[in-house]
């Protein structure tokens, strides 16, 4: 369901100006696809997306990142002679009685963390009023927890989804995995319009073994996915990012515009002078915006908001920082 269809379906006092259903959606200005094979050489716009996530992720996010996503437990890796402050529980003894000193256990973190990114790929998140749209915040937030990932060694895996899963890449390590990962996401063309994040849900419940890091990235204008939402949050640490333009914090004064609700098609005028058609746009942002927050708060569920065209590397970092 697009943001807009809220206001369009929502029932107006008879002496307040008929709501808008939202923007036409702007597309999104991405560099074209290349036909080659990222193994044969990337293209140009995901080597772009790899050059500025990677440069993110080693100078920003060093050490925030594994910091804030432990490993699945603590393996063993080698024995060393004991010295003063080691833990006696890992005194190798066996070792010990045959060198004839005291051998202690080292241990490591095991590293092998799944992370799954689920992406809102509807046509509401092609709005935007700048110079970035919400699908390419969502796409750049995508790259840089991509390669986060890779870069902590960690899995990583992509799901798009309208009101259905259109495309799943299982997790996988490894910097070609990514490339291959952030070409499907710049090229992808989905087959549907409209949102249902359940059906995300749902199809991330049933095919993930084990516990994972799971980020879902939308603008969360839809309902009825908290159950599913639970379900995930008890299973995997669970993170939202919900991305909005700062239009639809504010109404723009532009007079009478037409708008139109990019997920259904509905057309409608707006009179953006008026002060209670403003006011009402508002009021319906901040209810999406804190409805989303109560409902992953109720989940278990972390929940991080950012508008386009804002600091979002900062956001990570804090969060990251935060978590660490």
């Amino acid at each position: 369901m697009g943001f807009f269809k809220q206001l369009f379906n929502k029932k107006e006092p008879t002496n307040r100006p008929p709501l808008g259903v939202g923007g036409k959606a702007a597309s999104a200005n991405i560099p074209p696809l290349g036909d080659g094979g990222v193994d044969g050489g990337a293209t140009a716009a995901v080597r772009h997306l790899e050059i500025k996530s990677k440069r993110l992720t080693n100078h920003l996010f060093t050490g925030e990142y594994h910091s804030a996503f432990k490993g699945v437990g603590m393996v063993f890796k080698e024995v060393k002679e004991y010295s003063a402050g080691d833990d006696i529980r890992f005194i190798d003894w066996n070792v010990s009685a045959r060198m004839g000193t005291t051998y202690s256990k080292v241990f490591e973190e095991e590293r092998e963390l799944s992370v799954y990114i689920l992406v809102d790929a509807s046509a509401s998140n092609l709005f935007g009023t700048g110079n970035q749209s919400k699908k390419e915040l969502i796409t750049e937030i995508t790259a840089v927890l991509a390669f986060s990932a890779a870069n902590n060694n960690d899995k990583a895996g992509l799901m798009l989804c309208t009101d259905t899963v259109e495309k799943y890449i299982p997790p996988k390590k490894g910097r070609q995995h990514i490339l291959y990962m952030m070409k499907v996401l710049l090229s992808f063309q989905p087959k549907a319009l409209k949102t249902d994040l359940s059906k995300a849900l749902q199809y991330l419940n049933n095919n993930s073994k084990h516990k994972s890091i799971v980020f879902i990235l939308s603008d969360f204008s839809d309902k009825n996915y908290e159950h599913l939402l639970r379900v995930a949050s008890k299973k995997h640490d669970v993170i939202g990012i919900q991305v909005y333009d700062k239009a639809e914090t504010a109404l723009p004064t532009m007079g009478m515009v037409e708008m139109a609700d990019a997920e259904t098609g509905a057309v409608r005028w707006l009179d953006t002078n008026n002060t209670a058609t403003r006011a009402a746009w508002q009021e319906q942002h901040l209810w999406l915006m804190n409805e989303t927050k109560e409902t992953f708060k109720r989940a278990g569920a972390d929940l991080l908001q950012i508008a386009t065209g804002a600091d979002y590397v900062k956001v990570l970092q804090q969060f990251f920082i935060k978590r660490g």
